[in-house]
């Protein structure tokens, strides 16, 4: 008896202190998709966590995320994307505006993504830092210059990969809270469901990318 209870401690215990060692807390849980947000030390705005498996290739999945022209097809409330500057095959600058309900006014960014990948794992991570000034400020347009965000693309299958994506950014200027919530649960939501459907264009089925190796 003395065992069973130290066994359910130990098992409660470990459960409690994992969810509260990472701080994230799960927001929602549809399709297939996990969101989660979590307190940030000196922000007012919350990081979040995007978890899902795609059916893809290592390979497929990073020429959709670097095809920045096309994400606005799949990007949540995202237009007007172009690539600033094309460093190599894996890393490169782009613009993107992000359009927000009236009244609150748009958002733009620069993104520097850097794609790299563990050649004993496999697993691929693209981070996106924001830059600031490579592109002149638009009237009326608040340039977020605060922002990180990270793609870890894990291998778990045959043509399947896990994805968790995490992005902190704040957005500069006065946000109302509603906002704030609908951009955190259902901007995620909407756009992975999305990039679902993106991913099986025939653009990207057979694409093999000479710094992937899937």
């Amino acid at each position: 008896m003395y065992k069973r209870i130290t066994l359910l401690f130990l098992l409660f215990a470990n459960f409690c202190f994992g969810q509260s060692n990472d701080g994230w807390s799960l927001k929602q849980d549809n399709d297939g998709v996990r969101i989660f947000t979590r307190d940030v030390t000196n922000s007012k705005i919350k990081a979040i966590k995007v978890e899902c498996e795609l059916d893809a290739t290592l390979s497929q999945l990073v020429a959709v995320l670097m095809d920045v022209k096309t994400s606005e097809e799949w990007l949540y409330h995202t237009s007007s994307n172009y690539i600033v500057k094309q460093v190599s095959p894996s890393e490169m600058y782009y613009y993107s505006m992000v359009v927000m309900p009236w009244p609150v006014s748009d958002r733009d960014f620069i993104a520097h993504l850097i794609v790299s990948q563990d050649t004993a794992t496999r697993v691929v991570t693209i981070d996106a830092p924001c830059v600031a000034d490579m592109v002149p400020k638009k009237d009326k347009v608040v340039r977020v210059t605060n922002s990180t965000g990270r793609w870890v693309l894990s291998p778990i299958g045959k043509d399947k990969v896990k994805v968790v994506y995490t992005l902190h950014a704040d957005p500069g200027g006065s946000i109302p809270a509603w906002l704030t919530n609908m951009f955190a649960t259902t901007g995620p939501s909407q756009s992975f469901k999305k990039l679902k459907i993106h991913l099986q264009k025939p653009v990207y089925k057979k694409v093999k990318l000479d710094y992937i190796r899937n």
